[in-house]
């Protein structure tokens, strides 16, 4: 049974998933109709947090061009330039029982490729979500469907699977930013041009 959340929800991962080890991280996302003369692309990053919320490490940024991080634990299946079609826009592996034990949240997040030169903001961007599958046998497990509250924001920060004692949680974050991906890294510790 999938488990649907709102803004805001959290729920357990691990502990009401015994065994669980492999999960896909499916994100998503339609844009409306657009006629700036220009692509659009949506792009997802992975930001491993240490205990202060923080990226100890460069490598532990990733994104289509790191597509890997925390050892190998974290898998970034590559940029999809124009998000078409039904279903997961790009695609994360997490295996959790190796994620570093230093590693305390996995953030996930999507932003808009050149969004200020090319005048672009999520209230472009409709059907947005964000799911959490068993990799082993396909299954659904947790969805979360963003809604369409956002309008001039050109970074969101969509969710995080983060570490509660020996068990891992989800929490639907739903936030916006102004600043694209700059301003995301800034937040968690990396310095941007």
């Amino acid at each position: 049974m999938v488990v649907s959340l709102a803004k805001g929800q959290k729920v357990d991962l691990t502990k009401t998933n015994p065994g669980l080890q492999k999960v896909m991280i499916g994100l998503g996302w339609d844009t409306n109709k657009y006629d700036g003369g220009h692509d659009f692309d949506l792009d997802t990053s992975i930001f491993l947090l240490d205990e202060t919320g923080k990226v100890k490490d460069p490598s532990d940024f990733v994104f289509y061009n790191n597509t890997t991080g925390g050892n190998g634990s974290v898998v970034h299946s590559g940029d999809n330039l124009t998000g078409d079609g039904d279903g997961d826009d790009e695609v994360v592996y997490v295996t959790l029982n190796e994620v570093p034990a230093a590693i305390q949240k996995i953030t996930f997040t999507v932003t808009i490729h050149d969004a200020e030169s090319r005048n672009q903001n999520f209230g472009m961007v409709s059907n947005a979500f964000i799911r959490i599958v068993n990799d082993a046998n396909g299954q659904e497990l947790i969805r979360y469907d963003l809604g369409e509250d956002f309008s001039i924001e050109t970074a969101l920060v969509v969710g995080e699977l983060y570490r509660h004692g020996a068990e891992w949680k989800f929490s639907a974050i739903g936030s916006g930013y102004q600043g694209g991906l700059a301003a995301l890294c800034n937040d968690f510790g990396l310095q941007v041009g």
